[in-house]
């Protein structure tokens, strides 16, 4: 893999990360969502803006980002972040996605994240493989939990594979 930059996600980003986002709508296999939002603080509001990421190549060409986001309003679950990562099409295969996660990993586990969670296609079997790799585990698996709205599976029912990374520094006094 050519060397990697990581950046913090800024809204001068959103075109790329947008850009890339569409790239894995189009796939069918990334996530339910249809579009990207309009616009950088319709994407971000439900983020953890402080655990964004964007990947650059050596020409400082964004091809990846990570980002996290709440899964809950209720205080004690402060700790608890959905993982997001997402890799420009031509850039996949090539550890982008790897790296991504891992120092996405590093940043939650410093930030005091203590539970990293994911809602991955059981199709996806890059991504959990992925995250198997990074300390991941299956939950379950939500069977017909939403159904497809785009694309080639429009109108199926899709289940989504629950899984979870407990951090072994964060959240463990």
């Amino acid at each position: 893999m050519a060397l990697l930059r990581f950046d913090p996600m800024t809204p001068d980003d959103w075109p790329a990360v947008r850009r890339i986002y569409q790239e894995g709508i189009e796939t069918g296999q990334a996530t339910f969502e249809s579009a990207p939002p309009a616009t950088w603080d319709d994407f971000i509001k439900s983020k953890l803006p402080a655990y964004g990421l964007v990947a650059r190549n050596g020409t400082g060409q964004a091809i990846g980002w990570a980002v996290l986001s709440t899964v809950s309003a209720r205080p004690v679950y402060n700790g608890v972040a959905e993982v997001s990562v997402y890799v420009a099409a031509a850039h996949r295969g090539l550890g982008v996605g790897d790296a991504l996660l891992r120092e996405l990993i590093r940043t939650a586990d410093a930030g005091g994240i203590w539970t990293l969670q994911s809602s991955t296609f059981p199709e996806n079997e890059a991504s959990i493989a992925l995250q198997a790799k990074h300390g991941f585990r299956v939950v379950g698996t939500r069977e017909r939990i939403g159904r497809m709205n785009h694309g080639a599976l429009a109108g199926r029912w899709r289940d989504t594979v629950l899984l979870e990374r407990r951090s072994p520094v964060a959240g463990t006094e």
